[in-house]
């Protein structure tokens, strides 16, 4: 019951390699040396590779000033050359993460962080989706195909758990008018477990390994689970997926669920911003 995330990866990727490359650079800007933060860049810099794209990394100090950072992000966005701009998060604590997100004008934001690409998505006319949306819009795809229950969102009962910046609010947003009933909890929630129970849809992006697991859920839930706990060389996700063969779950395991049509996102949604042919 594991949903392929790699696969579904390589689809978007096969469907991009069909387009035009675009003829512009995708800048990321890393502040510091975090290596979970290099490790993702990583994979983006891996997959624009592949797909021909100009790939470029802009690394600062992490006591790089609030103010500097920002005229950094908007000195790269008025290049025209530059067609696209990450910044990769997290952000050193004393930087002020809007801030520095809304130097990134609309037509160059590929992940919808900041206040005007934001703005746009809300009111429904942004030209792209935040990536963790795409994220879930994909998987429900793949479960549209192969489970019969998933035929349609509008039967769905769904639960989202944390309502963070990346994942939980843009995806409560877009989920809300699609299913039938939509349930926001946080890691702290009382008896989270219990409520669980008939949930269709579970889309989890707390970052707390263990947080739920088969035994508290109906069979044939669905779980996209965008949670990343480290412990050592050991990677988990929110949902503990031991045991499950008896409950018959389908979920994005961690690594190779989400992640990876994470990343195929964010590229598809350079492409859309630098128009090529969609």
């Amino acid at each position: 019951m594991i949903i392929d995330g790699r696969k579904t990866a390589q689809e978007i990727v096969e469907k991009l390699k069909t387009l035009p490359t675009p003829p512009k650079i995708l800048a990321a800007v890393l502040v510091g040396s975090n290596p979970a933060s290099i490790s993702f860049l990583n994979q983006k810099e891996k997959l624009a590779k592949e797909l021909g794209v100009d790939f470029r990394i802009y690394q600062f100090k992490d006591e790089l000033k609030n103010d500097d950072l920002r005229q950094e992000v908007g000195r790269l966005a008025k290049q025209n050359p530059i067609g696209g701009i990450i910044v990769q998060l997290p952000l050193p604590e004393h930087i002020n993460r809007h801030y520095v997100l809304n130097a990134i004008p609309r037509e160059k934001d590929i992940d919808v962080l900041g206040e005007r690409a934001l703005g746009a998505f809300y009111v429904g006319r942004n030209p792209v989706l935040p990536p963790a949306v795409g994220v879930v819009e994909e998987i429900l795809k793949y479960l549209y195909e192969n489970t019969k229950k998933y035929e349609s969102a509008k039967n769905l009962k769904s639960a989202v758990i944390g309502y963070g910046f990346l994942i939980g609010k843009p995806v409560v947003f877009w989920l809300a008018d699609k299913v039938s009933e939509l349930a926001i909890f946080n890691e702290n929630t009382e008896k989270l477990r219990n409520k669980l129970k008939n949930t269709d849809l579970i889309i989890s992006g707390v970052g707390k390994a263990d947080l739920f697991s088969a035994e508290d859920l109906s069979e044939d839930t669905a779980v996209i689970d965008f949670g990343y706990d480290m412990f050592g060389d050991k990677i988990s996700g929110d949902f503990n997926c031991v045991d499950n063969a008896q409950f018959k779950i389908h979920y994005t395991p961690t690594p190779g669920g989400t992640g990876p049509i994470l990343v195929a996102r964010l590229l598809e949604n350079f492409y859309k911003l630098n128009d090529t042919n969609y």
